[in-house]
């Protein structure tokens, strides 16, 4: 049998690239890791990216079976807001990379809406599918915080493309069900396919020992990671933490961001100052992915603030580490948390209800066991080979017999 030949189109953001700069985040993670285990299953990925520096080769080995192809979409230092005049030529580039090479795909795979027109452009001429899927939807960002800067061109672009996809997935129930009502999308054409963890790097460590190797001693911890903007919520994390009664040592550890957010986290740090907080809150920096089930391990609980979150990937890793959750009642957050079981939903707007929250968690050492357990056993279910397997179903769901692509 002639092998699925799938094109992940990743336009904005290249999955080669550490999570936790900039706009990288859980989509890289998401692309990556499902690319890889579509590659085990013998499917033939190449995953088509923007050059994001001179450095970068055109054509990078990433896994058995799958490429990642590196083509001019705009100026390497370009922000994300001024991207989208370089889509169709991006496109373009990638027709001419085909032809050069002459194969053919059965399905192109579009993330985020950018890829999405992209995706869309290749699926014609290919005779090929169309996936997509979104990873963030700007309405529900705009709902979400107001003033989030979202364009409206893009609420209908995105309107648009969930139309004429022949699938279009969600991380979850209530990412589907905000995609019928609030963009009116088809529903046959939906499919919920969730994010997954690596269970064999995210497991977890002795707490005595990650807490050694961070240089922590005795204190109560409280651990964010992602990236320093805004809608993550990071300024209620701080206004939560100055509400801990300090009957005990606490120490909230924030990592992740990089110059791009040196702006956001200056703020951050100068409000941590005001608030007293300054011997309290590390402002960590991006660390080695490697270093992160570290880092969950050592933590009594993670927090995920975020004002709006469509799945929650660090949330998941936290708990694939045995750490709860404490996270904001949002997005895909609430598919993933169970109040009360591994973590707590709570609303953004009761920092004191946060407050007293953490403080149960920190004071109650078999409360915070028994939820570490319960939110490993989550995660136990949730494998990146579980959604590369449901991805493949969503690509034959929709996917006719066609002549064979000739092999690379």
């Amino acid at each position: 049998m002639t092998p699925l030949r799938v094109a992940m189109v990743s336009f904005h953001t290249c999955p080669a690239q550490a999570p936790g700069a900039g706009k990288v985040g859980g989509m890289n993670v998401y692309v990556r890791e499902l690319s890889q285990r579509l590659g085990d299953l013998g499917v033939e990925v190449d995953v088509f990216t923007r050059r994001h520096s001179n450095q970068e080769a055109d054509v990078v080995a990433l896994a058995p079976n799958v490429r990642v192809i590196h083509l001019a979409g705009g100026p390497a230092d370009a922000p994300l807001d001024k991207l989208y005049p370089h889509v169709y030529p991006f496109a373009s580039r990638v027709s001419r990379f085909q032809q050069d090479e002459g194969i053919r795909y059965d399905v192109i795979h579009s993330h985020y809406w950018l890829s999405g027109l992209a995706g869309r452009y290749l699926a014609g001429s290919n005779r090929a599918r169309h996936v997509i899927t979104f990873h963030t939807l700007a309405e529900l960002k705009r709902q979400a915080r107001a003033g989030e800067g979202e364009p409206l061109y893009r609420t209908r672009i995105e309107a648009d493309l969930m139309k004429s996809a022949d699938r279009v997935t969600a991380s979850t129930s209530y990412e589907l069900d905000a995609m019928i009502q609030v963009y009116g999308a088809p529903r046959e054409r939906l499919a919920t396919i969730h994010c997954g963890v690596d269970l064999s790097q995210f497991k977890p460590l002795d707490m005595t020992e990650a807490r050694h190797r961070l240089g922590l001693n005795g204190e109560k911890v409280m651990l964010y990671v992602g990236r320093i903007e805004p809608i993550k919520g990071l300024e209620f994390l701080l206004r939560v933490a100055s509400l801990m009664d300090g009957d005990y040592p606490l120490k909230v550890l924030i990592v992740g961001g990089d110059p791009a957010q040196e702006r956001e986290t200056q703020r951050l740090e100068t409000l941590s100052k005001e608030l007293g907080l300054e011997d309290t809150v590390s402002f960590v920096g991006r660390v080695n992915r490697g270093q992160l089930p570290t880092y969950f391990s050592a933590a009594d609980v993670c927090v995920m603030p975020s004002y709006y979150d469509s799945f929650g990937l660090v949330a998941l890793e936290s708990m694939a580490c045995g750490a709860p959750v404490i996270a904001s009642r949002v997005g895909g957050l609430r598919a993933l948390i169970k109040h009360g079981r591994n973590g707590y939903l709570l609303p953004l707007r009761c920092p004191e209800r946060f407050a007293d929250t953490l403080t149960m968690v920190f004071l109650n050492k078999g409360l915070r066991n028994s939820m570490g357990r319960a939110a490993r056993e989550t995660a136990d279910s949730m494998s990146w080979d579980k959604t590369a397997s449901k991805a493949l179903e969503v690509y034959r769901s929709c996917s006719p017999a066609r002549p064979a692509s000739p092999s690379r």
